[in-house]
């Protein structure tokens, strides 16, 4: 389920969502030398899904970035086991199904189902979206109930899953999810040192009746959707309170590795 991180430095990745040009912008502002962690939900949604899947895992592979598991992974896996997409809907209406088609998918099946839940750091852990406030495990679509229950027992929870305007600090949870896909920015955040560092994301959504060109921009697209979750305006009633703290992204370039060791790889644990 998770994984225990070394004293290398790490950069906790917010829902890419299929954003891979943003991607490239954020990872050529970040050290080569640091470990990221994406925060799950790299796929769906965005225009380069098929892209974003292969450059992320291949950062896996040469063990320089973990994947946690988002709720979209979650769902296509859960979907691909049950069946073909003749006999199920939640293929059909899956972004990355039509963009990669069904053979593409079910050779991603083995590798997006052992994505791990979580990962542990040194007085902080990442996850998608937060803890069962009963059980105290990872959970893939929870908001309020965690939000408001959370005690402190892990030390800073670094998530994504809930797009908003900026990075969010509320009651010892980070919240990096800033909307990429919805023409916000895709946030990196660094837990060791608190740095940020962002991209820009979407700019316009196409639409499709009129040939693919954009007709509504993603920040009023997003506004429309955003405005309409009950979840989102709870968000922002809480973060209202004496506990939240908006974080700007970094003035400079964080591209230098202070105080770190040379760049080996971290020693990860079950």
């Amino acid at each position: 389920m998770a994984s225990l991180s070394s004293s290398r430095r790490h950069w906790v990745i917010g829902d890419v969502h299929g954003c891979a040009a943003s991607l490239e912008a954020l990872l050529d502002q970040l050290p080569a030398c640091d470990r990221l962690i994406f925060c799950g939900d790299v796929i769906n949604r965005g225009p380069q899904i098929g892209a974003t899947m292969e450059r992320v895992w291949d950062l896996v592979e040469q063990d320089r970035a973990v994947w946690l598991k988002g709720n979209h992974e979650q769902d296509l896996v859960d979907a691909l086991r049950l069946g073909s997409w003749r006999s199920q809907q939640g293929l059909a209406g899956c972004d990355t199904f039509r963009h990669l088609g069904e053979r593409r998918c079910r050779t991603w099946l083995e590798r997006l189902a052992s994505l791990p839940l979580a990962y542990w750091g040194n007085g902080w852990v990442a996850t998608h979206a937060g803890f069962d406030p009963i059980s105290w495990r990872p959970d893939l679509s929870v908001r309020m109930a965690f939000w408001q229950a959370y005690d402190g027992r892990f030390g800073e929870v670094v998530i994504g899953h809930t797009p908003g305007p900026e990075l969010r600090k509320i009651n010892g949870i980070v919240m990096v999810d800033t909307g990429a896909c919805y023409g916000g920015d895709l946030t990196a955040y660094c837990p060791e040192t608190g740095l940020v560092s962002t991209s820009a994301g979407l700019r316009s959504l196409p639409d499709p009746l009129r040939g693919g060109h954009p007709s509504l921009t993603a920040r009023e697209w997003s506004a429309q959707a955003l405005a309409a979750r009950p979840s989102i305006a709870a968000l922002e009633r809480l973060a209202a309170g004496p506990a939240a703290e908006l974080i700007p992204a970094a003035a400079h370039r964080p591209s230098e590795c202070p105080g770190a060791p040379p760049c080996t790889l971290a020693s990860d644990t079950p």
